[in-house]
């Protein structure tokens, strides 16, 4: 079951905007002055959680600024005092033992509000280009799990032997082990077999890509009843909001976002053509016209303010436990869900729980 709350995080704009990126009223900045002064505000006003996605190049136009994920993570770790940095990582991009110790030091300076997010790619060029090779879609899996496997021991302070297809590790160690719990949380994004397969192995957290409640309950269905060791999966569910006053208010900045959107449609060609046709991820997407990144508006949290938080809670009901949101206008709409939707969550959900 879900905690009896539901948690809110933010997508950090570590490439720019997520619904249009030649907005008016959100020009393209995917800097690190203003990833900073996001996440602050993003804890100050109360959300619980930030995701901060991993490219070495930016997926939509290579010519357009990345915020680099870690190197940004760990100077967030320092700065805040309560919100969980969660940070994507992509195996092939760094060795396990590597990414294991840095893991654990941004643990350290965060206090134990560290998560990694384990993700197997699928824009192509980010690897190829650089030489790594872009591997078959589950022979990336098969490299994660393994990938994970090293990680996850060796971020638990074990003494550390792995000997397999990708990896020979022998008598390793990291020192200091964590000082606040066992170690990192471990998120996972995918939703292919291989993808829930690692998870429901691996994971502590599922996260789900934006989708129609009765998909996501069926995903929390298959998943969730899967044999694992451990405490039982838990989840969480990316989403766009456009939360208003009224419903109409809602439409109307939903079309504008839409139309905004269409002038970036060679770009979004150009991405097409860069990502792995097996990544369930883009077939998902392509069920329904929807605007923001990783499902984007098609979790159906569009409307006035007491239908996203009614739907929200319907989202919670099924399982579903940390909400990572996504804005455009991202500051002003953030701040507008924190005081007019928050709260009416807080309540639906005290409602259950009586």
């Amino acid at each position: 079951m879900p905690s009896s709350t539901p948690r809110f995080g933010i997508w950090a704009l570590v490439h720019g905007s997520r619904a249009a990126l030649q907005d008016p009223d959100e020009p393209y900045d995917a800097s690190w002055s203003r990833n900073r002064d996001l996440v602050l505000e993003a804890e100050r006003l109360g959300f619980d959680s930030t995701l901060v996605a991993q490219h070495t190049i930016n997926p939509h136009d290579e010519t357009l600024d990345q915020l680099e994920a870690w190197t940004a993570s760990a100077a967030l770790a320092a700065l805040t005092t309560r919100i969980e940095i969660i940070t994507a990582i992509k195996p092939y991009l760094y060795h396990p033992v590597t990414l294991a110790k840095m893991a654990m030091q941004i643990e350290d300076i965060s206090g134990g509000r560290f998560a990694i997010n384990l993700v197997n790619a699928w824009n192509r060029p980010e690897l190829a280009k650089a030489g790594i090779g872009f591997a078959e879609h589950d022979e990336r899996y098969a490299y994660g799990r393994e990938w994970i496997t090293v990680v996850n021991d060796l971020m638990l302070g074990k003494r550390t032997n792995f000997k397999g297809r990708f990896f020979d590790v022998e008598d390793y160690v990291l020192r200091p082990a964590d000082r606040f719990r066992e170690r990192p949380r471990i998120y996972v994004g995918g939703e292919s077999e291989p993808a829930r397969a690692l998870v429901a192995d691996r994971g502590d957290f599922w996260f789900i890509n934006g989708q129609p409640l009765p998909d996501v309950r069926r995903l929390i269905d298959d998943v969730g009843g899967r044999a694992r060791t451990g405490p039982p999966l838990r989840f969480g569910l990316s989403a766009f909001v456009i939360a208003r006053s009224a419903e109409g208010q809602a439409q109307e900045h939903l079309d504008h976002l839409f139309a905004l959107a269409a002038k970036d449609a060679a770009l979004r060609a150009s991405q097409k053509e860069n990502t792995d046709p097996k990544a369930v991820m883009h077939q998902t997407f392509a069920k329904s016209a929807r605007v923001g990144s990783n499902g984007g508006t098609a979790a159906g949290l569009v409307g006035s303010y007491e239908t996203v938080a009614r739907r929200i809670v319907e989202f919670h009901r099924a399982g579903i436990e940390l909400f990572m949101l996504q804005f455009q206008p991202f500051e002003a709409d953030m701040k507008r869900f924190a005081q007019e939707v928050i709260p009416l969550v807080r309540e639906l959900t005290a409602r259950d729980d009586e």
